[in-house]
C-alpha cells in the first residue's frame, strides 16, 4: 500500500500511536520472557561444558588404567628375567660373569620397585579423578534438572505468546507501510534510545505519558 504523504498531522500521529500500541504489546510479551532465553542458553552451555569435562575425566581414567596395566606387565617381565638370571648365576664360571648377572638382577629389582611406585601414584590419581567425576556428575545432574525446568517454563510462555507475538509483528509491519518512511525512522530511533520503548505517548495532565516532561500550553 502506498504511503500517504498528504495525511494530516492528526492522522499521522494516530497512525504512529497505533503502531506504538502494537509494539508496546510486543515489548510486554518479551518482558514476560525476560532473561529466560539467555538463562536457558547459558545453562545449555554449562551442561555441554560439564559433559565435555566428564568425557575428558573418563578418558584420563582409561589412560591411567592402561599405564597401570603396562607397569604390571613390566613387573612380570622383570620377575621372569630375575628368575632367568638367578638360574644363570648358579652356573657362572668366574666372578666377572657373577657380577654382571648381579647387576642385571639389581636393575630388574629397581625396575620392579619403580613400577610399583608408579602404580601406587596412578592409583592415587584414579581416586582423585573418581572424586572429581562424582562431583561433576552431581553438578551435571543438578544443572540438567534446572535446565529442564527453565526450558519447560520458557516453552510454556512461548506457547501462550508466540502466536500473538507473530501476529503483532506482522501487524506492526503493515502499520509501518502506511506511515511516511522518515517518521518510521524517527519513531524507531526514539524507541531504541529510551528504556521503556515509548516513542509516541498521549498528553496526560500537561505532561507526556510515560515521562515527567511537562508540555507548555502553547505546544499542546
Amino acid at each position: 500500500m502506498a504511503k500517504k504523504e498528504d495525511s494530516s498531522v492528526e492522522a499521522k500521529l494516530r497512525a504512529l500511536y497505533d503502531l506504538q500500541l502494537i509494539d508496546s504489546r510486543v515489548d510486554e510479551i518479551r518482558n514476560v520472557r525476560g532473561e529466560l532465553p539467555l538463562e536457558v542458553e547459558d545453562l545449555e552451555d554449562e551442561v555441554l561444558g560439564l559433559k565435555t569435562r566428564m568425557d575428558k575425566l573418563k578418558s584420563d581414567l582409561e589412560n591411567i588404567n592402561f599405564e597401570i596395566g603396562a607397569k604390571k606387565n613390566l613387573i612380570e617381565e622383570a620377575k621372569a628375567l630375575i628368575k632367568k638370571y638367578g638360574e644363570q648365576q648358579k652356573n657362572v664360571r668366574n666372578s666377572r660373569e657373577f657380577n654382571s648377572i648381579s647387576k642385571e638382577l639389581e636393575f630388574q629389582e629397581l625396575e620392579i620397585q619403580l613400577a610399583e611406585k608408579n602404580i601406587k601414584e596412578f592409583k592415587a590419581q584414579i581416586e582423585q579423578k573418581k572424586a572429581v567425576i562424582s562431583e561433576t556428575k552431581e553438578r551435571l545432574s543438578e544443572r540438567e534438572a534446572h535446565l529442564k525446568h527453565k526450558k519447560s517454563e520458557l516453552n510454556a510462555i512461548l506457547a501462550e505468546t508466540e502466536k500473538e507475538e507473530k501476529a503483532l509483528l506482522e501487524e506492526s509491519i503493515k502499520f509501518q507501510d502506511k506511515i511516511e518512511e522518515r517518521l518510521v525512522k524517527a519513531y524507531a530511533r526514539i524507541r531504541n534510545n529510551v528504556k521503556n520503548g515509548l516513542a509516541v505517548v498521549p498528553i496526560e495532565r500537561g505532561a507526556s505519558g510515560g515521562s515527567f516532561f511537562t508540555i507548555p500550553p502553547q505546544v499542546q
